[in-house]
């Protein structure tokens, strides 16, 4: 495999650049240097030609046949899309420079505005592209290295599936066609290792776990994993977490590092639906944005590293309250687990199209939600995003690095009523992506992959066909709530209410419960399932954090159960 370049640009500085450059990144990266902005465009284009790959381009601030940097950066963003584009001021005019260019930066123009280096050890510029390096990676479609391998002689949907349930788990995968020459040895060895004279597919293998001949998601889930009845929790947990997005995580987080014992149960990968977007910019603290996968990642491992037990690929299927004394109960096809205190922290789900045509087609052109796997199989072909918030924004702008045209389909006459700011400029800047106002998908087909889709005009009635090889559907969410119990008071559209929303005649001595608690004692609901939250990630977060001092003010004693030892 041809290493990936980086291309780096300066009219006087190409070299400070390049030595670098070269002593962090020679041995797996092609380093091309450009002194303007057409010989970088001819140096990317020379690499796309051989079949290369362009991972970033690192450019000064100013360059000598351009009036603006962000000419420059346009026309190599038409070359390479996919590439990561980082300005490197120098020193002399860093500051100068700046008030102009982080208008750019707020409009996705770029990925990043640093300093050039000045000196040896200038570790904070190579975090910056170490970082942007490593989002590249999660994008390529055959990464050079991976933590799951699958065989498989079809992009299914189930293969397509996997992958994606990998890629939120932060797992770098690849796929092999099981006819590949150098693959015959390895699964000569594999059909011995499971005593089979013939294989199924997809054959997935995944963390150096045992080769499996998965039928299903939840197969590879309990590869990695595991299933909680064969992991034994025999004990009573201190706090079960149902779902194990940002406030599931935050809860995790928190209430481990605190000394409780905490498990997750997650029914797909952890993240929730803030795990699928490609990048999250208003997200405190991460100042050129952090991938969905990447933060619930980080997440997961703050809350491994203070305890918590992680299961995934587990729907829970039943929850029976606990009665006086005794414990609440998790129920689900891989065993049970006792709790006396549980968070709902389930989330939502995206609402079907209601179209039979295009249901026939999921997992075939047609995804509810980001699906970034199928993100990286729309190179060159034109796609729909149907919804108006920021989870669409985001998978547009995604989806714009590889498709050759997106249309985003929205109800409402301004995108600008549902989505914030930011990723309204990117998406106005960005020359691949049309806004379709007033619009509905009503049809669609194909012979067995998604080929066309109708859209009607919701306004004059309209109809029009178009192309189409993807259809992301990321519209309005339903809770996950259909296994909770009839205790556990929700509102009229099943979202599960919590504090001062709870109706009166369900308060204890009138006083109505905790902000974070429902209806039955010891059971809190945090995040998108809850009614009224607020479907942000940083809201999320909060709220799970919330939890944790009302999981321990239920855990404490009593006065009454406290034992006083006589003073002797």
């Amino acid at each position: 495999m041809v290493d990936p370049a980086i291309i780096l640009v300066s009219e006087h500085h190409a070299d400070v650049l390049l030595d670098e450059f070269r002593s962090r990144y020679q041995r797996d990266y092609e380093l091309r240097t450009a002194t303007n902005t057409a010989q970088a465009e001819e140096v990317a284009r020379e690499i796309g030609d051989a079949g290369g790959q362009v991972a970033m381009f690192v450019t000064d601030s100013r360059l000598p046949d351009v009036d603006h940097i962000f000419a420059a950066i346009h026309r190599w963003r038409v070359v390479v899309p996919t590439a990561r584009r980082v300005i490197a001021a120098h020193w002399d005019y860093f500051l100068a420079d700046g008030p102009s260019l982080r208008i750019g930066l707020a409009k996705g123009k770029y990925d990043a505005y640093l300093l050039m280096p000045r000196g040896k050890r200038d570790e904070e510029f190579h975090h910056a592209i170490t970082d942007l390096l490593s989002d590249w990676t999660s994008t390529v479609p055959q990464p050079e290295v991976v933590t799951a391998k699958i065989v498989s002689p079809a992009r299914d949907s189930l293969t397509m599936a996997i992958r994606d349930f990998l890629d939120r788990m932060g797992m770098q995968n690849r796929v092999w066609h099981p006819d590949a020459p150098e693959l015959q040895d390895y699964l000569a060895g594999i059909r011995e290792q499971l005593g089979v004279e013939e294989l199924r597919w997809p054959l997935v293998v995944a963390a150096n776990r045992v080769p499996i001949q998965a039928t299903s998601v939840r197969d590879v889930a309990i590869s990695i994993n595991g299933r909680p009845g064969d992991l034994k929790i025999d004990e009573v947990v201190d706090l079960a977490i149902v779902g194990g997005g940002p406030s599931g995580l935050a809860a995790a987080v928190y209430g481990a590092s605190e000394g409780l014992s905490v498990v997750v149960l997650d029914a797909e990968a952890i993240g929730g639906q803030a795990g699928t977007s490609s990048m999250i910019r208003n997200y405190l603290g991460f100042p050129r944005g952090i991938s969905g996968m990447r933060l619930a990642q980080r997440a997961r491992n703050q809350a491994l590293r203070f305890g918590t037990q992680f299961f995934t690929g587990w729907e829970v299927t039943a929850l029976e309250p606990g009665g006086e004394g005794s414990p609440h109960l998790l129920r689900c096809d891989g065993g049970e687990i006792r709790a006396r205190t549980i968070l709902i922290s389930s989330g939502v789900t995206y609402r079907k199209l209601g179209v039979p045509a295009l249901e026939d087609l999921v997992g075939a052109g047609v995804n509810y939600g980001a699906a970034m796997t199928a993100a990286r199989e729309m190179e060159d072909y034109d796609v729909v995003v149907v919804g108006g918030g920021n989870s669409a924004g985001q998978a547009a702008l995604h989806l714009a690095r590889f498709a050759r045209t997106v249309t985003i389909v929205v109800r409402r006459p301004r995108i600008e009523e549902t989505m914030s700011q930011y990723l309204v400029d990117e998406i106005s800047y960005n020359e691949r992506i049309e806004v379709r106002p007033c619009t509905r998908v009503v049809d669609g087909g194909g012979a067995g992959q998604l080929e066309w889709l109708c859209l009607e005009d919701t306004v004059t009635g309209e109809r029009t066909t178009a192309q189409a090889r993807g259809l992301f559907l990321l519209l309005g969410a339903e809770p996950r709530c259909d296994w909770l119990p009839q205790e556990l008071a929700r509102d009229k559209n099943s979202f599960v209410l919590t504090g001062r929303d709870v109706p009166r005649d369900q308060w204890v001595d009138g006083l109505p419960p905790a902000n974070l608690a429902t209806t039955v004692p010891g059971i809190f609901a945090a995040g998108d399932v809850r009614s009224g939250s607020m479907k942000r990630v940083a809201a999320a977060s909060g709220e799970g954090a919330s939890v944790v001092p009302l999981v321990h003010a239920y855990l404490a004693p009593t006065p009454e159960d406290e034992v006083t030892t006589p003073v002797s």
